[in-house]
């Protein structure tokens, strides 16, 4: 049977608490217009598949004042530390153990549901695309980040950069049955779906939008968590693969420095029943 969650050592160390973190700092406030655009009801039932710590679940309860939210993971650590950090959200916000493959909700359950930074790290994304659309209201909305490791880029230095980006990534996926260049696939998953008004915008994460720190945070959380699986899954050994996230690290923290991830944020409308 493939593994549902090949990544899950790297999921639950503590550098994704900080990945996490630095990844919603750096890209809510490009999102979170985007997602005032859907027409939503006044009181929207909002769903965060794998949630994590709660960061975007948090965020879309304070975003959508009237709303209920559910955010579902498998991580039951990263679900405790969500309920621990946003109880005064509570009712309103509540975070439950399901698998993305196999929601408890019955079919058109809510008004928006979102999945974030997910759909790179697990097999059959297409599976879980319409497991999202199913439990979607006809009329409601599919909201995705969608990474894509081929749409990072740094300035050249002691190491091309360019070679860590174009080698691990389809390693890395080769030998975990994953898509890490999901952010340029998902279109073609949604386009045979029942689904509408396919959107694809970008977030920029660059050196010139976000504080340079909380940039630099992203790549270290990388680096800590991922460094020891690219020396043993990938043909960059560890210590390349440390050094390459140094650099890239350097480039970001250089004040004469610029570097950009441009992160894909895909919406679709669900098709309204004949």
């Amino acid at each position: 049977m493939t593994d549902l969650n090949p990544q899950a050592k790297q999921m639950a160390d503590e550098s994704m608490v900080r990945n996490l973190d630095a990844q919603a700092r750096a890209i809510w406030p490009q999102e979170a217009p985007l997602l005032r655009r859907y027409s939503l009801p006044a009181d929207p039932h909002i769903l965060d598949a794998g949630c994590g710590t709660g960061e975007a679940a948090s965020r879309l309860a304070e975003l959508f004042p009237q709303a209920s939210v559910l955010g579902v993971d498998i991580i039951d650590a990263h679900l405790d530390l969500a309920r621990t950090r946003y109880a005064s959200l509570e009712p309103r916000l509540r975070f439950e153990h399901q698998s993305i493959f196999e929601l408890k909700a019955p079919d058109e359950s809510f008004d928006l549901t979102v999945c974030r930074h997910v759909l790179h790290s697990i097999p059959h994304p297409d599976r879980v695309l319409a497991e999202l659309a199913r439990v979607t209201r006809r009329g409601g909305y599919l909201h995705l980040i969608a990474e894509d490791y081929g749409m990072l880029h740094f300035q050249p230095g002691a190491l091309d950069v360019r070679d860590f980006w174009h080698r691990a990534p389809s390693s890395f996926g080769a030998a975990t049955g994953t898509d890490l260049f999901m952010g340029r696939n998902t279109f073609s998953i949604l386009v045979p779906m029942n689904v509408e008004q396919i959107t694809v915008d970008y977030v920029i994460v660059d050196t010139v939008r976000v504080p340079r720190e909380t940039f630099a945070a992203i790549i270290e959380a990388w680096r800590d968590g991922y460094a020891d699986a690219i020396g043993e899954l990938t043909p960059i050994t560890r210590e390349a693969a440390v050094a390459y996230f140094d650099q890239m690290i350097a480039n970001i923290r250089n004040p004469r420095g610029y570097a950009v991830w441009m992160v894909p944020v895909l919406s679709a409308r669900v098709k309204a029943a004949k």
